[in-house]
């Protein structure tokens, strides 16, 4: 059967499949993953039926910690129960979280992941969430694009079942669970032939059941609590296996190429990246950049971060490689390192390569925006005679000088994609007639699409900027749009609040939606707009 192919976030992405392997979703709204809570009750209300011929049992609890409380239930007694939650809402799980790892029951967390609360409030995104919940005995699935969300999603559910271990799989809050692609949706027929369904049988028989009752949740002491913690080693060993075999089964079905770590760029690289998120997708276009001006470099992609496979990791390292640089997107203060790094740092001590040197780096806190010239910065440290070994990317830290300097602004989009910005009024339509637009053009035409939309903390009131990209080419430009072939902007005022037309490019196209006749733009638009209308041969409209 052809899989299906929509234009859709990654949020919708990830509920699509993860409806497949549910029985009860248990769900609490909380931003920026609301959506694939939405979309699974809405499934359900439509009368769709998982892959098990039956409707998703969907109930919404008082809190996320209700929702994780539901979930322990579901397991417990035999159900395959799926919750969806970000930033605080994760944190408030994280004791049943211990729970159900505790008891090894099958069971999938999907993560939309975003800046869990410190000096400030932030509703965008980072990794900070997940990160806090390394110890609970999840593992931990990474996904870097609305495509890849549908894929890892299976991956994850399909793992749970096989290995007993409950999944966390997460994505980047905003950046991947709002961003709009052409996605194609593995069909549900094809995702039941890869079920372990003697797994599931022995999950199913586990079930609390009143005609064979037995004793869980007892007090343990010291004389048999520490054996019992240990007696688990040996199906967290079998993960990664069990995670890459699935993985395999997708690349045959589905032409992909996935592995519990991936390695992109040259064969030879001296300088590597590794990463995982969104920002993998910049760092490829950047080492594409740089491959045709002879550059040595590569990226590792973490995808399976709990748990942790040495062996997976030391198997795609260059030999070839002589400085690596971790990117976390957290920050963890008074810690040694941050999470990947002290995990990279341990992989390779007492291996062949112990003497390349690792570098730790920290970007994308609370969805601040990486562009191809922030990767190409942390290229260039590598190379530096006295690189910072601890740094920021992307911010200009000028009170502990950790940031890295920007020598040069880079554009790696390739040169077919057609980039648009629109800026609007949050709650005036201009996001909501985007987001139709490129999902017309994306399910009317064979092109690949890209739909982001970035805002203020106001929303409604607030500014937005739509920035939508389309070409034949995939795009994998998880940026802000930086060199814009088309610029409308819907808020007269901005002109005199933004350098609109900063990011456009010359010979670029500029629409003003305004009241204004033509006789009064003369005497209204500021000097600035209208040098760089001139200076830039801009086609100007209103």
């Amino acid at each position: 059967m052809e899989n299906k192919k929509v234009t859709i976030d990654g949020n919708t992405a990830a509920a699509s499949v993860a409806y497949a392997f549910t029985e009860v979703a248990a769900i609490y709204p909380i931003t920026p993953s609301s959506v694939m809570a939405d979309q699974t009750d809405k499934f359900s209300c439509a009368g769709k039926e998982n892959i098990f011929g039956s409707k998703v049992d969907v109930v919404e609890m008082q809190s996320e910690a209700g929702a994780a409380g539901a979930i322990h239930g579901a397991v417990s007694a035999g159900a395959l129960a799926t919750t969806f939650t970000s930033s605080q809402g994760l944190l408030l799980m994280i004791p049943n979280m211990y729970k159900i790892a505790g008891e090894l029951m099958p069971n999938v967390i999907h993560v939309a992941a975003r800046t869990v609360a410190a000096h400030a409030l932030s509703i965008f995104g980072d990794h900070s969430d997940v990160y806090a919940c390394r110890q609970t005995g999840y593992a931990m699935l990474s996904s870097n694009s609305p495509q890849e969300a549908a894929h890892m999603a299976a991956i994850a559910h399909l793992s749970t079942i096989k290995s007993s271990i409950p999944f966390i799989h997460f994505f980047d809050g905003f950046r991947t669970s709002h961003e709009i692609q052409k996605v194609s949706l593995p069909n549900y027929e094809d995702l039941k032939k890869m079920i372990d369904f003697d797994a599931l049988e022995k999950f199913r028989n586990r079930a609390l059941n009143p005609n064979s009752p037995v004793t869980r949740g007892t007090a343990q002491n010291d004389d048999v609590y520490f054996q019992n913690r240990e007696a688990c080693n040996g199906y967290y060993e079998k993960v990664p296996g069990i995670v890459n075999d699935y993985m395999q089964q997708i690349n045959e079905k589905y032409g992909t190429s996935y592995k519990p770590f991936e390695y992109y760029g040259c064969k030879d690289a001296e300088n590597i990246i590794i990463a995982m998120g969104s920002v993998c997708e910049t760092a490829e276009e950047v080492i594409d950049y740089l491959a045709l001006k002879g550059e040595k470099v590569g990226l590792i992609k973490v995808r399976l971060y709990r748990p942790f496979s040495k062996s997976f990791l030391l198997d795609v390292i260059p030999k070839s490689a002589k400085v690596i640089s971790v990117l976390d997107r957290t920050k963890e203060p008074g810690s040694a390192g941050e999470p990947l790094y002290l995990d990279v740092i341990s992989a390779v001590k007492n291996t062949e390569f112990e003497s390349v040197k690792v570098f730790s780096g920290r970007y994308g806190l609370s969805s601040k925006n990486t562009d191809p010239s922030h990767i190409n910065a942390v290229f260039e440290n590598m190379k530096s005679e006295s690189p910072k070994t601890v740094f920021t990317v992307g911010i200009n830290d000028d009170v502990t000088n950790l940031s890295l300097n920007i020598k040069e602004k880079i554009h790696t989009a390739p040169a077919e994609t057609y980039a648009c910005k629109f800026w609007g009024i949050g709650s005036d339509g201009t996001v909501g007639a985007s987001k139709n637009t490129i999902k017309i053009i994306g399910d009317k035409s064979d092109l690949n699409v890209q739909g982001f939309f970035s805002y203020d903390s106001k929303k409604s009131g607030g500014l937005t900027i739509s920035h939508l990209r389309f070409g034949e080419k995939p795009i994998k430009s998880t940026y802000y749009i930086e060199n814009a072939d088309f610029v409308a902007c819907h808020a007269p005022s901005y002109i005199f609040k933004y350098d609109l037309l900063k990011d456009l490019k010359p010979g670029g196209k500029f629409l003003l939606n305004c009241e204004w006749e033509e006789s009064e733009l003369e005497k209204i638009l500021p000097g600035r707009i209208k040098k760089a209308l001139f200076d830039k041969k801009i086609d100007f409209y209103k």
